[in-house]
C-alpha cells in the first residue's frame, strides 16, 4: 500500500506529535522498540547532541554499544531480547539466553533446564540437544562452571551477546579474546 506525500507527512506529524507528550525517557524506550520492531539498525539513527543544542544530529559514523543498555531496562520479554540480538546458531542462542538469565531473571547460576525453559518462553526453536549446545558454549567460551554442577556466562560471553546484533563487533570480542589466551599460555 503505497501513500502519498501527505498521508506520509500526517502520519509523521501524529507522531511526534505524541511523542512530544511523553518524557524523554519514555520516547527513547518507545523509539528503540519501533526500531527494533522494523529491524532497522539503531546505530545509524541518531546520537543526541549537546544539551544546548536544540536537536539531535544524526550520526556520522557507527558507534559501538549504541542500542538498548540492557543492565538498566529490564522490561524487555525474553523474546524482544532474542529478536534484537538475533543469535544465529545454537551457541550463540545459549549465549544470549545466559546473559537474559543472569541480567534479567537475576539467575547468575543455572542449569540446561532453566535454559530450555527459557528458550521456550521466548519463543524459540527446541534445542536438538540442549545439554550438547551448552556444552559447546563453554568450549567456545561463553560460559565457564558454577557452582554444584551449574554454568554462568563469563565475561567474554557477556560482551559477545552485548555486542550482538553487531556481527563484527561480536567477531572482534571473540578473536580479542583468544588473542589474550594465547598470549597467556606462552
Amino acid at each position: 500500500m503505497n501513500k502519498g506525500k501527505e498521508d506520509h507527512l500526517s502520519v509523521l506529524e501524529a507522531v511526534i506529535s505524541r511523542l512530544q507528550e511523553v518524557s524523554t525517557e519514555d520516547r527513547d524506550r518507545i523509539i528503540k522498540t519501533v526500531l527494533t520492531y522494523f529491524g532497522l539498525d539503531q546505530r545509524s539513527i541518531i546520537v543526541r547532541g549537546d544539551t544546548d543544542q536544540a536537536s539531535p544530529k544524526i550520526a556520522s559514523s557507527p558507534q559501538k554499544n549504541i542500542g538498548p543498555n540492557f543492565s538498566d531496562d529490564r522490561s524487555m520479554s525474553p523474546k524482544e531480547f532474542m529478536l534484537f540480538k538475533q543469535p544465529r546458531t545454537d551457541v550463540e542462542r545459549v549465549a544470549c539466553l545466559a546473559f537474559y538469565l543472569t541480567l534479567y531473571k537475576n539467575t547468575p547460576y543455572f542449569k540446561t533446564i532453566d535454559i530450555t525453559q527459557l528458550n521456550t518462553e521466548a519463543a524459540q526453536n527446541k534445542f536438538s540437544n540442549a545439554a550438547y549446545s551448552i556444552n559447546n558454549a563453554a568450549k567456545t567460551g561463553y560460559l565457564v562452571p558454577g557452582p554444584k554442577g551449574t554454568r554462568q556466562i563469563s565475561g567474554i560471553g557477556e560482551r559477545f551477546v552485548q555486542a550482538l546484533p553487531d556481527r563484527e563487533a561480536a567477531r572482534e570480542v571473540m578473536t580479542t579474546s583468544r588473542r589474550r589466551k594465547r598470549a597467556g599460555k606462552t
